[in-house]
């Protein structure tokens, strides 16, 4: 697949430009450049000018803010076909948060003009811009909730369920899903609201209640349990023994790292 048709192709994966039609993508894209940043590189900062949207080729980019106490709050991850810095591309201020390279990362620039002039020619995209940017704001604030109304295993269970759809094995079946998070547990606890401790105290209530098992690094998931814990609150997740219900593996545990 040649440079332009792989990033059309992932254009057309996301919800800002699936709207527009194969040879509108591929103009897009025509029309991007390409960018590399080592990991633990800084891509922008909150306050910068917002020139440029991303899209991810490969690799993993955190989104986060710091606390007034100086603490990263992580509210997203950015990975291949993923798109980011688009809000400051739309209104032309300066970046919201922070965006850092955790691997290597290989992405593609638009100019905040070139996307200004495509909305402006083409409707469809400006109605799927606004409707992006409503969902992004709707999932902040479910984030917001989780982490003010809801305990780290009930936030961690919904966490690996919305992985789990990610990958579209997101029905209730006996077998295990395996998940490679691709992330350590400091890193989770980043995007979870939680210190590590508690992230790993949480891989602990899940794995007793037969919803997870760690193996070689990996989390090794049970669906149907998963679902039960995202449901419940508190109260009701410490006073319950175990789901269990899966085909679970014979393989030696590993805690993640």
């Amino acid at each position: 697949m040649t440079h332009v048709a792989l990033v059309t192709t992932l254009l057309g994966r996301t919800d800002l430009f699936r709207s527009l039609s194969e040879a509108d993508r591929s103009t897009v894209a025509a029309q991007m450049h390409k960018a590399t940043y080592e990991a633990g590189q800084l891509i922008f900062s909150r306050g910068d000018p917002g020139e440029e949207m991303y899209l991810v080729v490969e690799g993993r980019v955190r989104l986060s803010v710091l606390s007034v106490e100086g603490k990263v709050l992580s509210f997203g991850h950015a990975s291949r076909g993923d798109i980011f810095g688009e809000i400051a591309a739309l209104d032309g201020q300066a970046r919201s948060a922070d965006a850092t390279a955790l691997t290597r990362v290989t992405a593609m620039m638009l100019a905040r003009a070139s996307f200004r002039g495509l909305i402006e020619a083409r409707p469809p995209l400006a109605h799927a811009a606004v409707a992006f940017v409503c969902h992004r704001l709707r999932a902040c604030s479910d984030h917001i909730e989780d982490i003010a109304l809801h305990s780290t295993q009930v936030r961690l269970a919904r966490f690996l369920l919305a992985a789990i759809a990610m990958k579209g094995q997101s029905e209730a079946g006996l077998e295990p899903v395996d998940l490679d998070l691709a992330m350590s547990q400091t890193e989770l606890g980043l995007l979870l609201g939680a210190s590590r401790s508690k992230v790993n105290e949480a891989l602990a209530t899940l794995e007793k209640l037969g919803a997870v098992r760690r193996s070689e690094g990996r989390v090794v998931c049970c669906v149907r349990a998963l679902q039960l814990v995202a449901q419940l609150d508190n109260s009701r997740t410490a006073a319950t023994s175990s789901y269990g219900g899966c085909r679970w593996r014979s393989t030696p545990k590993s805690p993640t790292q």
